[in-house]
């Protein structure tokens, strides 16, 4: 294990959160919210300190690096950042508690929406600012952005592609361009200009301003914090409509766009992944619209409601207009699959991932086919390409640690004592990383109600889930820190 360079990364983590945590700072200060600012200095003065101590440690680093590496700075790094991130909750008193403000920003940078607050008034808008802010650093990931802004790689890709692999979701990470650097600062270029966008978006729907930047990063990340109780509900139709696209935008593979810059058109038509996933959100708002069309007054505002939640749920962003909880169980359904499926590998979004959906069902068609004809050869297509039997073997283990941790996680939790119908969707909207669940931690409610344990295993399970489970898994393995 090289843990100077593992260090010297995780002091490079810990000096852009201190640098991301000054402009909430100064909205404290400007709100008159002296306690709120003082809390972010002071974080910001201990956050400096550890990257001091990293950053001596870590003096004469080898560039010797590896999975193994990749995997343990990506899990440590994300572990590190949450727990400091949490301390301006905690110092200010907002939310006194540690276990509550870490929950709140493990939930965060995640990109979750999952939150245990009960009662918005308490948090200033600085505190409301770095609640949002974190869904953006996390929605493409801090170390990716490092890898955007920092020339560390040099002349070892392979350092790189080890970092960007284990922060980026989907079954299989690609360079866009032959420099991983570059690459790297292309996908931060093109979620940079939609934040832009989106927040524009809003502002000229009407939004206030403020609102408009905590929304805007909350969209982007796919995360689901916003400044008000009801979330999306009190906002006009305008405001509605450009936040259920501006959702479907973020969940959309960023390679596509990168082909759009390049104006290769055909190969974005071509790509299977996006076809399924925006057929999907055509068909289950399709249905959701049919089968709630007699709780709203006109056919407008059932089909608005039922494309909002589904580009909410499907992108994992978890924001929403109404309470889904009160709709009839069909739609509810539809709704718990939306969140298992997930929206498209490399985009913002949480979930299995559309690609790996399809590498599954094509999986099991295929083995269909070769018990009916075993001496046939048959390979796995996406997009008329061969899929790699690698990718596929990955994949497969994937969904079956996926599998068992949502079993396990739901059988801890229900030592709380909630229904079935809480526990299991309160499992999975935190491990797909989506927020709201149904019944007890439905849209209008809270995760405030779990116990300490609970809510630990669901800070697990956010965490696993947004780094797609193996980053978090190798810290726990013996393995992980013996010597080769």
């Amino acid at each position: 294990m090289n843990y100077k360079m593992v260090g010297r990364l995780g002091s490079f983590i810990l000096l852009f959160e201190a640098f991301f945590m000054v402009p909430s700072a100064v909205l404290c200060f400007a709100d008159g919210d002296r306690r709120g600012g003082f809390a972010f200095l002071i974080t910001i003065g201990i956050v400096l300190v550890l990257f001091g101590a990293l950053a001596l440690l870590s003096i004469g680093a080898k560039k010797g690096f590896y999975a193994r590496e990749g995997l343990v700075t990506v899990g440590l790094g994300w572990v590190v950042l949450s727990m400091t991130g949490s301390l301006p909750f905690c110092i200010s008193g907002q939310i006194p508690d540690f276990i509550d403000a870490l929950f709140e920003t493990v939930s965060g940078f995640t990109t979750t929406g999952a939150t245990i607050v009960t009662d918005y008034a308490r948090l200033s808008r600085g505190m409301f600012y770095w609640r949002s802010f974190t869904h953006w650093i996390g929605g493409m990931g801090v170390l990716v952005f490092l890898l955007a802004v920092i020339p560390l790689s040099g002349k070892n890709e392979g350092f790189a592609m080890h970092i960007l692999r284990a922060e980026s979701p989907g079954p299989d990470v690609g360079k866009l361009v032959p420099k991983m650097r570059r690459t790297a600062a292309i996908l931060y270029a093109v979620y940079i200009v939609l934040t832009v966008v989106t927040i524009a978006a809003y502002a000229i729907c009407g939004m206030p301003f403020f609102e408009a930047v905590c929304h805007g990063f909350g969209t982007a990340g796919t995360g689901g914090y916003g400044v008000l109780a009801d979330s999306f509900a009190g906002y006009s139709p305008a405001i509605q409509v450009a936040a259920a696209v501006c959702m479907i935008l973020f969940g959309i593979n960023f390679n596509c766009y990168f082909l759009l810059i390049m104006g290769k058109i055909r190969g974005v038509a071509l790509d299977e992944e996006l076809r399924f996933f925006l057929g999907m959100v055509l068909v289950s708002t399709a249905m959701i619209t049919i089968n709630v069309r007699s709780l709203y007054a006109t056919f407008g505002e059932t089909l608005r409601h039922s494309f909002f939640q589904v580009s909410s749920i499907v992108t994992t962003t978890g924001f929403s207009t109404v309470d889904f909880d009160a709709w009839p169980a069909f739609s509810k359904v539809i709704l718990l699959i939306l969140m298992i499926t997930g929206a498209c590998a490399g985009s913002t979004g949480g979930g299995l991932k559309c690609a790996r959906v399809l590498i599954l069902l094509k999986g099991i068609k295929r083995n269909v086919s070769q018990v009916l004809r075993p001496r046939r050869v048959q390979s796995l297509r996406i997009s008329g390409k061969a899929v790699d039997e690698r990718v596929i073997s990955n994949t497969n283990a994937y969904f079956a640690a996926y599998m068992a941790i949502i079993g396990l996680s739901f059988l801890l939790i229900s030592v709380d004592g909630f229904s079935v119908t809480t526990n299991i969707s309160a499992v999975l909207a935190c491990f797909n990383n989506i927020g709201p669940g149904l019944e007890a931690v439905g849209p209008s409610l809270s995760y405030a109600s779990y116990g300490v344990f609970s809510k630990i295993v669901l800070i697990l399970d956010m965490l696993a889930g947004r780094l797609e489970i193996f980053p978090i898994l190798v810290l726990f393995a013996p393995a992980t820190w013996k010597r080769r």
